[in-house]
């Protein structure tokens, strides 16, 4: 059960998508539901994730949210339902040098990284990783040392400085005239952990990473999808009470 604080109120949640909105065994039908029931209740829902927009936007239409895409964590950011053209906010050129570096450097290690690389503009994102922390290291003593190393429990990201979902969702959010302290966001991994600082209040739905519990202002009981099942369930009876 999830008990959120009776002296806050939001205008939009922010929801993560792989991990928290669904997992490789897909999503959870009630979930579409709850999610539908939040806007008719005046909730804007927009997502905010590690994938390309061609991966997000086909969520986005089957949810029927009115809320805007941050995708490539922060990098790409597109609020078609208010008119504002998509925008790459990074260049991923390097991110995807040092990703062929990687692969010179680490035995086992593709530098192609995963199949949606190829719509990938602002990062680049490197897949069966087994030691992200390897990784890290490698390209911390690389001429690549200012590239970030960014697990998600899915995938392993390279990302440029200042390229995170907190500076997608303020771009985001000033073209809306959103407050982000009238927001909510759920994640579950270190690569939410800007957008968690940045919101009004945040919910992790995972234990897996210690830097997430401390970030976040919640942490549900169930976990994963079935932790955003729970929120997403409160908030509800909470707008509807």
């Amino acid at each position: 059960m999830v008990e959120l604080p009776k002296d806050c109120e939001w205008d939009m949640i922010v929801l993560d998508i792989d991990g928290t909105l669904l997992d490789r065994q897909g999503i959870i039908p009630e979930m579409i539901y709850l999610v539908r029931e939040l806007e008719k209740k005046g909730m804007v829902v927009s997502l905010a994730s590690g994938r390309t927009l061609p991966n997000i936007t086909p969520i986005h239409q089957s949810l029927g949210i009115s809320g805007f895409i941050v995708g490539e964590n922060g990098g790409m950011v597109w609020d078609s339902g208010k008119g504002h053209p998509i925008k790459a906010l990074a260049d991923g050129s390097r991110p995807k040098e040092a990703a062929q570096w990687l692969g010179t450097q680490i035995e086992g290690l593709n530098p192609e990284g995963i199949e949606s690389n190829r719509w990938r503009e602002t990062e680049w994102c490197l897949t069966e990783v087994e030691d992200w922390e390897e990784v890290r290291d490698a390209i911390a003593s690389s001429e690549w040392s200012d590239i970030s190393v960014v697990p998600t429990g899915f995938a392993v990201h390279l990302t440029i400085p200042g390229h995170d979902k907190a500076s997608g969702l303020r771009v985001a959010f000033e073209q809306r005239g959103v407050d982000p302290a009238r927001v909510i966001a759920c994640g579950d991994a270190p690569n939410d952990i800007p957008m968690f600082d940045l919101v009004g209040f945040s919910v992790s739905v995972s234990r897996n990473y210690p830097e997430v519990v401390q970030a976040a202002d919640l942490v549900t009981d169930a976990h994963g999808k079935e932790g955003s099942l729970e929120l997403l369930r409160a908030l509800c009876e909470r707008i509807g009470s």
